[in-house]
């Protein structure tokens, strides 16, 4: 004997609602901002009621607060801000939307939207700019303090024991040459042109490690 397939039992508040945008933003020097549509999507294979519920429903007017989705569709909610007042920047509302079965009245479902009313969208989208402004500073302040201990060790100078050698070289290359019998320097300080060419070349290898520091 064929049995009719039964639907499976629906757990109360379980079934996922599925809501876009999930954040309205109202501009009070925007009056096209000032109404804002949320679309509710029902993919599932059986109809649904639904419910729009406010925290400060005098700030608002919801058109079709109340209705039902055809499986696998989606509705077009409209909510209008009335109350555009400074008193009202910042402060942030929400919206529920609860949905049900068609034949039930328990809750099957809820989802939460915020709402907030801002001053100026220019204002926001400069508040942005400077926030990423401020973050890029920050980075790159963070890079030059990591990239300052190098820079100092490179360009600290030669070493001493670098400088020490060139003036010995240095000193050489002034002594008189062996064979040179005019000098009033000792004998024994005396050096063969060998010595000297010595000399010159680690003066030089020590000029050119100089000048690349």
């Amino acid at each position: 004997m064929h049995q009719q397939k039964r639907q499976p039992e629906l757990v109360e508040g379980n079934l996922p609602v599925f809501v876009f945008p999930t954040e309205l933003i109202f501009y009070a020097d925007d009056q096209s901002t000032h109404k804002q549509v949320l679309t509710l999507y029902n993919p599932y294979e059986f109809a649904l009621k639904f419910k729009v519920l406010c925290t400060t429903p005098n700030k608002y007017v919801v058109v079709d607060a109340a209705g039902a989705v055809k499986p696998q569709c989606c509705v077009d909610i409209v909510i209008r801000h009335r109350d555009v007042r400074s008193c009202h920047y910042g402060v942030i509302d929400k919206f529920r939307l609860q949905v049900s079965e068609q034949s039930q009245r328990k809750a099957l479902g809820r989802k939460e939207v915020i709402a907030t009313l801002l001053p100026s969208a220019k204002e926001q989208q400069k508040e942005e700019e400077e926030k990423r402004i401020k973050e890029h500073l920050t980075e790159s302040v963070f890079f030059e303090q990591s990239c300052q201990p190098e820079n100092r060790a490179v360009s600290s100078g030669p070493s001493l024991l670098t400088v020490f050698l060139g003036v010995v070289c240095i000193a050489a290359l002034m002594l008189p040459t062996l064979g040179d019998m005019e000098s009033l320097v000792p004998l024994y300080l005396h050096l063969s042109v060998n010595q000297k060419l010595v000399a010159a070349y680690i003066l030089g290898l020590i000029t050119m490690a100089i000048l690349r520091t």
